[in-house]
């Protein structure tokens, strides 16, 4: 019986031998580290350096206590790196557009903290707009005193109004361009209040949000 257990123990001293030289040839000759993977069959290996045979998926670099210190991702072919690169610009550029996004919403609440603050920008804008159409429209009223004179002028020549002095034909074409020219600038700033209270709209729904949020 006791040589039987001795030969139980030089098989398992054996068995360690053989063990540590295996992990030996594993082991890393330089830093240290191992890298360690498992490839498209099945196998587990490990090496000193980046593994061939598992380029195409993580690979773990243990050290020499065996913890894990990081891994290694695959290798990517050109177009892959491309792809990675324009997938990480976009993130980028998303990322930066948020940040972007957020200032503008912290720019929004110091400027208008509450809804009266921003009815009052609203009505100032809008008093300016209703400020210069008041002053075109006293353009506007002056130009018609003014052609109702021409026309007055321009009786005189009803059967041939070629026969009119060149400067009075010159007035009334003058004021005829004036008051088209007034027409259009009134168009200006009635489109102008629309714009003026489409942008506070949107506004308002955005910082409800953000008030509800605060």
């Amino acid at each position: 019986m006791k040589q039987a257990l001795r030969a139980k123990l030089g098989w398992c001293l054996a068995g360690m031998v053989w063990a540590g030289n295996a992990l030996a040839q594993t082991a890393p000759a330089g830093n240290g580290t191992i890298y360690a993977c498992t490839d498209a069959k099945g196998r587990r290996i490990t090496a000193d350096r980046p593994i061939a045979d598992c380029v195409d998926r993580d690979q773990r670099v243990l050290g020499a206590t065996g913890v894990e210190l990081r891994r290694v991702g695959p290798t990517l072919t050109d177009q892959e790196r491309a792809a990675q690169e324009a997938k990480n610009r976009q993130q980028e550029a998303e990322q930066q557009r948020l940040r972007e996004e957020r200032s503008r919403e912290r720019a929004m609440l110091l400027r208008y903290p509450n809804q009266a603050a921003h009815d009052a920008a609203r009505a100032q804008a809008i008093a300016q707009v209703t400020s210069q159409m008041e002053l075109g429209q006293q353009r506007q009223a002056e130009l018609k005193e003014r052609r109702k004179k021409i026309d007055t002028e321009m009786e005189f020549y009803q059967q041939n109004p070629k026969k009119a002095p060149a400067s009075l034909r010159r007035q009334l074409s003058e004021n005829n361009e004036l008051q088209l020219e007034q027409q259009r600038f009134q168009q200006q700033q009635e489109q102008e209040q629309q714009r003026i209270h489409q942008r506070f709209d949107v506004e308002l729904v955005q910082l409800r949000k953000l008030w509800a949020g605060s």
